[in-house]
């Protein structure tokens, strides 16, 4: 009998704090949790992530694309506010045919004496915009926010874009307690499915049976004898088969970001539904994307890819005028590549298709897609050998797989005599011949030939970008910094001072500067428009308390402001690569002038540190003759991407120069 009450109260204690996740059904255990139990340093956590992919046939338009999202998340502290707010793209290709949102649904929960109060979200508070030409952005905030609170939403999304599928994502910078997905499609779409990410969530396969009604309608006009009618209604139904993939998960940890990561969503854990075929009916097989041959095809097929191409005659005369009487390639490939970014200004759209060169080339601005393709055939018409190069950009991710989506961007490749490539993207004012935007350095391009084959290229660059800085300075007695900053800039390093100077206030830009503790007078920058010149910037500064002073003696850091203070690298352990976007040598050369009275009493010791096969150096020198202190440090990254079984070694790397930038050079008074 004890055994049966002990059974009874079990099963009672489970059915009391067993989670609803019928919406609108939060519990006060949820808003009581002050600390996530999955992860003690979170902000905020997923109580509940449900989304629901399926197919539905309208007798007017066929299959449609609907997903269903619920979603439920607590918020611990401020700095998990940002989670109340939710953003949601619909893709549109026209007024027409673009996807819709409806039966928003959104609350949010405290917690007060007691009894949870709840907030629902006002229709007002729902703000639909235009991200860009082919996507729609919704976005709201939940009401009443407060540390401890609960949100809760759901949405549907009914999309005409049967064949685009967007991908699964089960991690996120917070937690998951509760996860829930699934994918259901007919039997006549069959699926690629691609899986990224260290963490694997296996879904269970079932079938089921679908059903399509189809109402056939037949008037009758009589038989003769009389001139009544009638309509004869009569059904039919097509049975088919449903492939249903359910993703079920619970305690999901966060995918936390770190610095020299190209894009964090290259390693979370996420499902890629790509339509590779479909077979209807009475119909043969239509086939998507397979291979990446296939999807090249595809795309340079296109009217708005490869057609674009072989237009010349809106720019023939222009670029007969430019280099015709010119016969070296090189000379050539600059004329040109400087023509174009000197008429067309990007107007800040990505896409590798052309919306109309013709009209980018009269309005002087045009996509990414308008600008690189019009280089592309000036270049050929040229007698260049140039082919366009579709690229993934940084925040668009890697294209792990063959997929139409892969790419969002197009750069220009041409080969030279040597049988060495130059990569131009004209779309970036203070660009050069394989000096590509940053936004543009990620892992490989694919080049489409003209018969539209393809092979790989590698975008990062394998020339090193410099920063060599000199400055000359006198420290007085009472730890006053005076002296002159100089700085040498080439290559990518130069690229992102421009792009920064150039464009910038330039009372705002010194301002930033200034931010650092510095006052700041005779500022200069050489070079910023001549792109064969590195630049130069140069100015004078002081700079207070750059010295403690104990007694009769004075300790200093040899970098002063310079050093690197904090190691970037703080995860124990890492499994996606550092990026640095490009090779790279800082150097700095800093001349001491030390206070009268004083001697010098100790400096830091020389060092040189290695990091394994050759993927960095840290050279440190401090020497000191008479009332003169002489410093040199020289680092390096040979690679622009380091593999992670290097983490370690990184991190420590970076942790040995840092402490050795931070010794103190001690004086005292003579």
């Amino acid at each position: 009998m004890k055994i049966i009450t002990i059974l009874f109260c079990i099963l009672i204690s489970a059915n009391t704090f067993s989670q609803n996740y019928k919406f609108g059904k939060v519990s006060k255990e949820e808003l009581s949790e002050n600390v996530c139990p999955i992860d003690s340093s979170a902000n905020a956590v997923y109580l509940y992530k449900y989304r629901n992919t399926y197919y539905e046939y309208d007798k007017v338009n066929g299959f449609k694309l609907i997903t269903e999202i619920h979603e439920r998340v607590k918020i611990y502290n401020q700095e998990g506010f940002n989670h109340a707010t939710k953003q949601i793209r619909l893709y549109k290709m026209s007024a027409g045919n673009h996807e819709k949102i409806s039966t928003i649904k959104a609350q949010t929960y405290n917690l007060e004496e007691e009894k949870i109060v709840i907030d629902k979200l006002n229709k007002s508070s729902i703000f639909e915009t235009e991200a860009n030409k082919y996507n729609d952005k919704i976005k709201f905030t939940m009401p009443n926010i407060k540390p401890g609170s609960v949100i809760e939403y759901k949405y549907k999304i009914t999309s005409p874009f049967w064949s685009k599928v967007d991908e699964f994502v089960f991690q996120h910078s917070i937690p998951i307690k509760k996860l829930e997905a699934s994918f259901e499609a007919p039997e006549y779409y069959s699926f690629k499915v691609n899986t990224k990410g260290f963490l694997t969530i296996t879904p269970k396969i079932e079938y089921e049976r679908g059903f399509i009604t189809f109402i056939n309608k037949t008037r009758n006009t009589g038989n003769g004898r009389t001139s009544a009618s009638a309509t004869t209604i009569s059904k039919s139904e097509l049975e088919y088969s449903k492939h249903i993939s359910k993703y079920i998960s619970e305690n999901i940890p966060a995918l936390k970001d770190e610095p020299y990561v190209n894009n964090i969503n290259n390693y979370r854990a996420s499902v890629k539904y790509e339509l590779s075929y479909t077979k209807f009916p009475n119909s043969i097989a239509e086939t998507y994307s397979t291979t990446w041959g296939d999807v090249v095809e595809r795309i340079y097929e296109s009217p708005s890819f490869g057609e674009e191409l072989k237009k010349t005659s809106y720019f023939k005369k222009d670029i007969d005028a430019l280099v015709g009487s010119v016969s070296d390639p090189a000379t050539k490939l600059g004329l040109i590549y400087n023509f174009v970014k000197s008429q067309v200004k990007w107007n800040g759209y990505y896409g590798f298709y052309a919306d109309d060169v013709r009209e980018a080339y009269k309005e002087h601005v045009g996509s990414s897609g308008d600008i690189n393709l019009m280089l592309t055939a000036m270049l050929r018409y040229a007698g260049l050998n140039a082919n366009p190069v579709l690229v993934s950009t940084r925040t668009h991710g890697v294209p792990l797989f063959p997929t139409r989506e892969g790419y969002n961007y197009v750069v220009t490749c041409v080969k030279l005599q040597d049988d060495s490539v130059a990569l131009l993207d004209a779309t970036e004012q203070y660009a050069a011949p394989n000096i590509l935007p940053f936004r543009a350095l990620n892992w490989q391009g694919r080049i489409v030939a003209e018969n539209g084959g393809s092979q790989l290229v590698d975008l990062y660059p394998k020339t090193k970008s410099n920063n060599s800085i000199t400055m000359m300075v006198k420290i007085d007695k009472e730890g006053t910094l005076e002296g002159s900053y100089r700085s040498i800039k080439t290559n990518h390093i130069a690229l992102s001072f421009r792009a920064k100077y150039n464009d910038a206030d330039k009372d705002e830009f010194l301002e930033k500067i200034e931010n650092k503790g510095l006052e700041i007078s005779d500022y200069d920058v050489k070079n910023s428009e001549d792109l064969s010149k590195p630049i130069i910037e140069s100015y004078k500064f002081v700079k207070e308390s750059q010295a403690d002073i104990i007694g009769d003696k004075m300790y200093f850091s040899p970098l002063f402001h310079l050093k690197v203070s904090e190691n970037p690298f703080k995860l124990e352990k890492r499994e996606f690569p550092i990026d640095f976007g490009y090779p790279s040598v800082i150097s700095h050369r800093v001349i001491i002038n030390i206070p009268e009275g004083y001697k010098i009493e100790n400096l830091p010791e020389p060092a040189a540190i290695g990091l394994p096969d050759n993927l960095g150096s840290f050279k440190f020198k401090v020497v000191g003759c008479g009332n003169t202190i002489q410093v040199s440090v020289v680092s390096q990254i040979n690679q622009s991407i380091i593999s992670p079984l290097y983490y370690e070694a990184l991190k420590e790397y970076f942790n040995k120069f840092i402490q050795k930038e931070d010794e103190q050079i001690v004086l005292t008074k003579g």
